[in-house]
C-alpha cells in the first residue's frame, strides 16, 4: 500500500486521515494525537488557535509546521467575504495557498451556505488559492464546486460535531462516481466504524476533529482512526463481495460422503 497515495493539488500525502486543532484539551494532547494518527495534514481555523502570540500557549510550539502540512480554513466565516478575507490574511501571514473553504449558513446546524461557498470559491480560485471546499452532500453542487476549480470535494457526513456518522451514503457515492479529484468526508464521523464506511464507499480521504479531541481518551481514539481509514480504503481497492438475498454455503455441496 506504499504507492496508494492521496494526491491534493499535486502534492503526494501517504496518510488519508486529517485531524482538527480544536477542542483538546491542550496543545501538547493535540500533538500527541496527531502523532497516533499518523496524520500529514492539521486544519487550522485562523478565527481560534493562537499561532503568532507567545505570551499564550500557541499552537506551532506542540504542531510544527515544519512536521505537518496546516490546512488553514475558514471555521466561523457566514459570508464569502469574511471567508475570503480570511484566507488572504493567511496567505500573507504564512504563505499558505492550499486552504479549506467553509460557508456556514447559521450557527444551530453549522450547514454550508453553498451559495455564498460557489462564490467564494470561484473568487479564491481566481486568486490563486488551491481549494479544498467543504459542501452539503448534494452531487449537483459536488459537481460544480470540481467546475469551477476546486482541488478536493468535501460533503459533510453528517453536522460538525454531531457524530452521527454518515448519513446519506447514496449521496456521497453519487459524488464519488462523478469526481476527478479527490473526496474526503469532513464531519459528523463519530467513531472508527464511521470512517471505515466513508472509505469503503470510495473517498479519497476523511477529515475530522470532534470525534478525536471529545473521546475520553483522545490519543487512543486517534489510533483507532487511523487503523479504520487503512482498513476502509484496503476493503474498498479489494472489492466486497455481492450482496445476496439467501444463504451460500462456504463448502460445495456436491460430492458429500
Amino acid at each position: 500500500m506504499t504507492d496508494d497515495t492521496l494526491t491534493l493539488a499535486g502534492r503526494e500525502f501517504s496518510s488519508r486521515l486529517i485531524i482538527g486543532t480544536g477542542k483538546y484539551a491542550s496543545y501538547e494532547q493535540n500533538a500527541r494525537a496527531a502523532e497516533a494518527a499518523g496524520a500529514e495534514i492539521v486544519t487550522v481555523a485562523l478565527r481560534r488557535v493562537n499561532l503568532s502570540d507567545p505570551g499564550q500557549p500557541r499552537l506551532t510550539d506542540h504542531v510544527s509546521p515544519r512536521t505537518y502540512t496546516f490546512l488553514p480554513n475558514t471555521a466561523g466565516c457566514f459570508t464569502a467575504e469574511d471567508a475570503v478575507r480570511t484566507l488572504r490574511l493567511a496567505r500573507e501571514a504564512g504563505g499558505w495557498d492550499l486552504v479549506k473553504l467553509e460557508v456556514l449558513a447559521d450557527q444551530r446546524t453549522l450547514y454550508p451556505d453553498m451559495e455564498e461557498t460557489l462564490r467564494a470559491a470561484k473568487e479564491l480560485i481566481a486568486d490563486g488559492f488551491e481549494v479544498m471546499v467543504y459542501c452539503s452532500d448534494d452531487p449537483v453542487y459536488a459537481r460544480k464546486l470540481e467546475e469551477a476549480g476546486c482541488c478536493a470535494i468535501m460533503p459533510l457526513g453528517s453536522l460538525i460535531g454531531s457524530g452521527l456518522g454518515i448519513q446519506n451514503p447514496v449521496n456521497i457515492r453519487l459524488i464519488v462516481e462523478q469526481a476527478r479529484v479527490p473526496v474526503i468526508v469532513d464531519a459528523g464521523v463519530g467513531t472508527a466504524s464511521d470512517a471505515a464506511v466513508a472509505m469503503e464507499l470510495g473517498c479519497d480521504g476523511v477529515l475530522m476533529n470532534t470525534a478525536i479531541a471529545e473521546a475520553r481518551d483522545p490519543v487512543l481514539m486517534a489510533r483507532a482512526m487511523k487503523h479504520a481509514v487503512i482498513a476502509g480504503r484496503q476493503a474498498y481497492l479489494a472489492g466486497r463481495m455481492g450482496k445476496k438475498r439467501y444463504a451460500d454455503p462456504s463448502s460445495p455441496l456436491a460430492g458429500l460422503i
